[in-house]
């Protein structure tokens, strides 16, 4: 006699459906509306759940642990007012392309959507969830959790990837149902190029005498094939998304210094581009004004990415892995490169480094003393600061693909869960990385009480933060465009040494780069969460004033 199947709850199901699907750590704040869904992860011990302080850490943190694992990331909210204040760790990760799920609460099912101002429900939350998702669900019975769940999972991760939401009804987490038997993700879609295409392509590169790959975040896996293509003599240019797709200390990686000027005039003696798994972003391209070499050739896996933001001469629709790897095959042996390119590419990136640290002035020193610090393999993550738009969005120098993690939509503050997110990520997934956070003082202050969560958690993070008592930026847009009238830039800070002792990490400051090695050294002899503090006001400004990203209008192109 068949025996009967084991009743479980919904919430059940769906934390050994994640467990399947590879998670090993989901980010969130627990609640009367997500509640069986928690109980059930921590009764089954396979996945660390980690409390944030609130939903928008918590999505940041969810994000940046994707990022930096590949592995799919999870933050879970209650409704209502909750699941909106993950709105803009959801956006963040929409502009990132992160494969992340969010699961969030809802109202029991006959309250729902009769407009009762029940606790906890948001008017049309399943519209507010597509707006900041790439696809939206609600569960809607029991026995379809399950296959929602895959869908969405299998949303997420399909090219191009990004975040998804899924709202379960609190009676529909509790519910009892048999114990399903398949459990396995479905399989993701994988985009492959059309031979004819990469044919195509192949024969017009074999003719290129100095052919250039322009990579950006969705080639991220593929640096294999990009490693065959570097090694027939093709230069690599990434966006900041796409850094380390090729090692940054090899010889044919110009970095992230797309805008340099040294690296735009060593554009003009390039003869072939192939843009890949990238936006060609404004900020990043001098609004689509920066001279690109022709002609121009796209890969992407988004079939819209044809002609967006510059014209090309050809497009290859498919993932990007799949597409390089078929290109290496066509072009092996045929390629013909200038002898002289690769010591052009490296001349136009030494002059582009060494205008970077001309114009930090005393701060020089520092990129130095961090990347020791950082080891031979490291997570860095940067806030929108000062400090990173001058000079950590392109140095370190990074040799993993997955190490760089950036608020790419310009969003303050999200440095601090993004660094607990990669810092659990290293954890959970025993990468062995450790991560280090730049920040600035007024972005740091944003999401300022999940240093309890880090402590509580004993994330393994270094912050360098970077303390000018304002927002630094905003004051040189001011000097640069608005007469020198500097209006509400200035900030109370809180005393940060203070601060560390009463949540318990280690905090050293100092107000001479010297000493920022020595500090460093010593900060790493702790565990947990720890904050090196440069003091600006001391060391004084950067040689270089930053005043926003760099633009060129059609008039001056």
């Amino acid at each position: 006699m068949k025996a009967p199947a084991m009743k479980v709850s919904v919430g059940h199901v769906i934390a050994a459906f994640l467990e399947r699907c590879g998670v090993r750590a989901a980010f969130g704040v627990i609640s009367i509306h997500n509640m069986p869904i928690l109980d059930a992860i921590a009764t089954r011990g396979a996945i660390r759940f980690v409390s944030a302080r609130g939903e928008a850490g918590a999505a940041s943190m969810a994000d940046a642990c994707a990022r930096t694992t590949g592995a799919l990331g999870v933050v879970i909210t209650s409704t209502g007012t909750a699941a909106g204040n993950a709105a803009g760790g959801m956006v963040e990760a929409l502009t990132a392309g992160t494969p992340l799920l969010h699961i969030t609460g809802q109202i029991e099912v006959p309250y729902l959507d009769r407009d009762l101002a029940y606790i906890h429900e948001a008017p049309d939350q399943l519209a507010m969830l597509k707006a900041v998702s790439k696809q939206a669900w609600r569960v809607r019975t029991p026995e379809t959790a399950l296959a929602t769940f895959k869908a969405a999972v299998r949303a997420a991760l399909t090219a191009p990837s990004g975040p998804v939401s899924v709202e379960v009804p609190i009676d529909i987490q509790g519910a009892l149902i048999d114990m399903p038997a398949d459990l396995d993700p479905l399989p993701v879609p994988l985009p492959l190029p059309d031979a004819r295409a990469i044919a195509r392509l192949a024969d017009a590169l074999a003719a290129a005498r100095r052919p250039l790959l322009w990579l950006g975040g969705g080639t991220r896996h593929a640096g294999a094939a990009v490693a065959r293509l570097a090694a027939m003599g093709i230069g690599v240019v990434t966006t900041t998304q796409g850094r380390a797709v090729l090692p940054e200390t090899h010889a044919l990686s110009l970095g992230a210094y797309t805008m340099a000027p040294p690296v735009e005039a060593f554009y003009a003696t390039c003869d072939a581009l192939v843009v890949v798994g990238s936006r060609l972003r404004g900020n990043e391209t001098l609004k689509y004004q920066l001279k690109l070499p022709r002609p121009l050739y796209r890969i992407d896996a988004n079939p819209a990415a044809d002609g967006r933001g510059y014209a090309n001469e050809q497009f290859v629709c498919g993932d990007a892995a799949a597409a390089l790897a078929a290109l290496a095959d066509r072009l092996e042996g045929r390629l013909r490169v200038d002898p002289a390119f690769a010591a052009d590419l490296a001349a136009a990136r030494a002059k582009a480094v060494a205008a970077l640290h001309d114009g930090l002035g005393p701060y020089s020193a520092l990129v130095a003393a961090v990347q020791q610090a950082g080891g031979a393999r490291f997570n860095w993550v940067r806030d929108v600061t000062l400090s990173n738009s001058i000079w950590g969005n392109r140095e370190l120098r990074l040799a993993d693909p997955r190490a760089g993690v950036h608020a790419l939509g310009g969003g303050i503050g999200l440095g601090l869960p993004m660094a607990i997110g990669a810092a659990i990520g290293a954890a959970a997934h025993g990468t062995g990385c450790a991560t280090l956070l730049l920040a600035g003082d007024g972005g740091f202050v944003l999401n300022l009480g999940e240093l309890a969560c880090a402590v509580q958690e004993q994330a393994d993070f270094t912050v360098i933060l970077m303390n000018d008592r304002s927002y630094g930026v905003i004051k040189n847009i001011q000097d640069a465009h608005y007469g020198g009238r500097r209006v509400y830039a200035d900030l109370h800070t809180p005393d940060f040494a203070a601060l560390a002792r009463a949540l318990g990490f280690a905090h050293r400051r100092v107000g001479r780069i010297a000493d920022a090695g020595a500090a460093l050294a010593a900060l790493a002899a702790t565990s947990g969460p720890k904050m090196l503090e440069v003091d600006m006001t001391e060391v004084g400004d950067f040689k270089t004033a930053f005043a926003g990203p760099p633009v060129r209008t059609k008039a001056t192109a």
